[in-house]
């Protein structure tokens, strides 16, 4: 495990620095969309990893030759979405602020006997879940506004559960703005409150946010961090797995279990990412596929993340030349999704026609590709129309290039 990443969260344990964290709340929220080509971001809290449930949107394979490297993006379900419902959703917002209201009133009308610290904390809460609640809306200004109330109030009442449940929640809301030097600096005083209150370094939560720390320094081109933060979290996540495997089997819950080797599934398909941007295929498909396997026995063959993940190991696989290969695990993801009724069969089906043309089947990727853009707009998903429109352009660019070649060819004698 590197030495200096487990110094640094020494260093964090030491100089908690507080008070001068907090002057980073002042800050209103500048970016309120995600960049395209982002993925999906998780948002949990510090509920240990509940998130690794969730799953990030598929990656369409670029038309591009391999020479010119791929764009991908991500079918962010909860952000990208959120304009479309932002009518239903705006009124939706209303009818629940006015709900919690009459509850609140209910409870707590004339008759109200909490004690003002009991009223501090049930003010915190219904601020905490009226920000959640913004989060899933996308509604993010709105969120960080409840979040700078309720942290106030936290702080005021020196509730620590509150105060550190308001830093991750605002450590995420960054990351997914991509404010990426705030976000950095929320998730090390997070962890930083976090350590000092005596929570062990490989605990699920902290390596989570070490995760998260370690997917910004990549965007950040700091990659010896990165590589040292992706290299903690894998090596820390899999001495405790083996810790659990050596325990009687009552002493550790199934959840626990289970969570535990879904992070480690997580690490690796962030490093996996990071490894195929910089073009270092091998190590990136080693990762692959074992969060594939991962994530086969504990969330099981036909679930959507499992699905993402065979489809990036085949995009990969595609990127290396090795086409059928990735033919073989894009297409069983395709069969999956089609059983399973995935609503992103269209990107799988994208990604398959693209394999299908790097091996020079045009006839067949023609009527994927056709399939999937029918699928696509039905969908509503103007990203991957796009895409899909690109790719039939480069499969038509080929197929004229192929056929002013085969004019050219000298006549076979006889």
């Amino acid at each position: 495990m590197p030495r200096d990443y487990i110094t640094s969260l020494h260093a964090l344990k030491r100089n908690m620095a507080l008070p001068s964290s907090c002057r980073l709340f002042s800050q209103t929220a500048c970016s309120h969309v995600l960049r395209q080509g982002r993925r999906r971001c998780w948002l949990p809290g510090l509920s240990p990893c509940r998130t690794h449930t969730m799953y990030r949107g598929i990656s369409l394979i670029s038309p591009v030759g391999h020479s010119q490297g791929r764009t991908s993006f991500r079918l962010c379900t909860s952000a990208r979405r959120a304009d479309e419902r932002s009518g239903t959703t705006r009124a939706t917002r209303s009818r629940c602020v006015a709900l919690w209201s009459a509850v609140a009133f209910s409870l707590f009308g004339s008759m109200d006997k909490r004690t003002e610290e009991q009223k501090t904390e049930d003010e915190i809460v219904l601020l905490l879940r009226k920000a959640k609640y913004n989060m899933m809306l996308g509604e993010l200004d709105a969120a960080n506004s409840f979040l700078h109330k309720a942290l106030g109030l936290a702080h005021q009442s020196q509730n620590k559960d509150a105060i550190l449940y308001a830093y991750s929640l605002m450590a995420n809301l960054a990351f997914v703005q991509g404010q990426l030097d705030n976000a950095e600096k929320l998730f090390k005083a997070a962890m930083s409150f976090m350590l000092s209150g005596g929570t062990p370094e490989d605990d699920n939560a902290i390596i989570e946010m070490s995760l998260k720390l370690a997917s910004i320094y990549a965007s950040q081109n700091k990659n010896e961090l990165a590589e040292h933060g992706f290299q903690f979290c894998t090596e820390s996540l899999e001495a405790k797995i083996e810790k659990h495997q050596a325990l009687p089997a009552d002493a550790v819950s199934e959840d626990e279990r289970k969570n535990t080797r879904l992070l480690l599934g997580l690490s690796l398909d962030t490093r996996a990412r990071y490894l195929t941007a910089a073009r270092r295929f091998t190590a990136a498909c080693r990762d692959y596929h074992r969060a594939l396997i991962i994530c086969q026995e504990e969330q099981g063959e036909a679930h959507p993340q499992t699905l993402v993940l065979m489809s990036d190991l085949a995009t990969v696989l595609d990127l290396q030349g090795k086409h059928e290969e990735a033919l073989a695990h894009v297409h069983r993801a395709v069969t999956l999704s089609q059983v399973a009724g995935h609503p992103d069969q269209h990107v799988l089906l994208g990604n398959m026609a693209g394999i299908l043309m790097h091996k020079g089947a045009f006839e067949e990727a023609l009527k994927l590709y056709e399939e999937a853009l029918a699928l696509a707009r039905a969908a509503g998903d103007e990203e991957a129309v796009q895409q899909l429109e690109e790719g039939l352009q480069e499969l038509d660019r080929r197929c004229r290039e192929e056929r002013w070649s085969s004019s050219r060819d000298p006549p076979t004698e006889h």
